[in-house]
C-alpha cells in the first residue's frame, strides 16, 4: 500500500494541491475536530506533514502509532514534538538554509526602519504634517554596536550585513562559535548594556522562553532597540510593552509575537516601533525553495529511509 500522509494545515494553495496529486493525504484542517479524527484514523498514517506555524503536538502524535517521518515547512520546530518524536525513533525534518538570507535582510530592514524612523517618517508625510515643519531627527545606524542573541546560520548572515554598516558586533550563545571572530558575551544583560542594537535570532523552545526579560531590557536601555526576528516567545512581552511605554526602551521592530496573529494593542498606537505580521522568509522566492525542500525531505525518506535535512 501506498504511504499514507497526513497534512496539519495549509500552506500555499500550489504546496497543497502538489501534495495531494503526488500522495495519498488527508488534509487535518477540513476534518472538524482534529483529535476526535485522529482517535479514529491515527494509526493509518505513516508520515505527516506541517509548517512551524501549525507544529505537531504531543496529543497528536500519542495517536498515531505508525508514523515514521515528520516533514516541517520552516526552520522553527517548537511547535512540534520533537523529544517524543525522537524517544520513538520518528525522523522529523525542517528547511534551514533556504530562508537564511530572508530573515536576516528584514532584520536588518527592521533595524535601520526603527533607527532611521522610515515608517514614521512615511506615516508623517502621509498625513499632511510636513507643511508644519519637518520630521524630527532620527538616530543613526552605521558605526554602531551589534548584538546578536543566537550566532547561529541567520545570526551569523545578520552580523555580515552588519559589517557593510561598519557596525562593531558582539554575540551572547549558550556557548562560543570556535569558528567566529565576533566577540563572544557570555552575559546578556552586559552584551544588551554595550549593545546600540539586539537582533533576536536564536530559536523558540522551553530554553530560551521569556530570554528577553524585564532587566535585559533595562539594560539595553532608553536609546537601545531591539529586533526580534526569532520568536515570540523569546520576548517576555508585558515587559517589553512596558518598557517602550515607559520609555526605558528606545524602540522595537518585531516580526513575532507571543500570541500570533494577536497582537498587544498597546503596540499599535507606538510610532518608535515597527511591527511585521511573521513575513521574516515571506518572499516568494524563498517560500517556494521551502516548498522543494518539504517534498525533497518527503521523496528521500519514502525512498530511501532517511530525511535530507533532520532537525539536530
Amino acid at each position: 500500500m501506498a504511504p499514507k500522509v497526513l497534512h496539519i494545515g495549509p500552506l500555499t494553495e500550489r504546496f497543497n494541491q502538489r501534495l495531494a496529486d503526488e500522495h495519498e493525504v488527508v488534509q487535518l484542517w477540513r476534518q472538524g475536530d482534529a483529535l476526535a479524527y485522529l482517535d479514529e484514523h491515527g494509526g493509518q498514517f505513516d508520515v505527516v506533514v506541517t509548517s512551524a506555524r501549525f507544529g505537531y503536538s504531543a496529543a497528536m502524535l500519542a495517536r498515531m502509532p505508525n508514523v515514521r517521518a515528520i516533514c516541517s515547512f520552516g526552520v522553527g520546530y517548537d511547535a512540534i514534538a520533537v523529544d517524543l518524536a525522537r524517544e520513538r525513533g520518528i525522523q522529523v525534518s525542517s528547511t534551514p538554509d533556504v530562508l537564511n538570507d530572508c530573515v536576516a535582510d528584514l532584520a536588518m530592514g527592521l533595524l535601520i526602519d526603527c533607527s532611521r524612523r522610515i515608517s514614521a517618517a512615511d506615516r508623517f508625510v502621509r498625513a499632511g504634517l510636513w507643511p508644519a515643519g519637518n520630521f524630527p531627527l532620527a538616530r543613526k545606524v552605521s558605526g554602531k554596536r551589534l548584538g546578536i542573541v543566537g550566532l547561529g546560520r541567520i545570526g551569523k548572515d545578520v552580523a555580515r550585513r552588519a559589517s557593510g554598516f561598519d557596525m562593531q558586533v558582539r554575540y551572547h550563545n549558550r556557548r562560543p562559535d570556535a569558528d567566529s571572530s565576533y566577540g563572544f558575551e557570555p552575559d546578556l544583560p552586559a552584551l544588551a548594556r554595550w549593545a546600540d542594537f539586539l537582533v533576536l535570532t536564536c530559536p523558540g523552545g522551553a530554553a530560551t522562553h521569556h530570554l528577553i526579560s524585564a532587566p535585559v531590557l533595562d539594560a539595553l536601555g532608553p536609546e537601545g532597540i531591539l529586533i526580534n526576528v526569532a520568536r515570540g516567545s523569546v520576548v517576555d512581552e508585558q515587559a517589553l510593552v512596558s518598557a517602550l511605554t515607559e520609555g526605558r526602551l528606545g524602540g522595537a521592530g518585531l516580526d513575532v509575537f507571543q500570541a500570533e496573529p494577536s497582537v498587544p494593542e498597546a503596540l499599535l498606537t507606538l510610532d518608535n516601533v515597527v511591527l511585521a505580521p511573521h513575513i521574516g522568509s515571506g518572499t516568494l522566492d524563498t517560500r517556494l525553495q521551502m516548498e522543494e525542500l518539504v517534498f525533497a525531505n518527503l521523496r528521500a525518506f519514502l525512498d530511501e529511509g532517511e530525511v535530507l535535512t533532520p532537525v539536530v
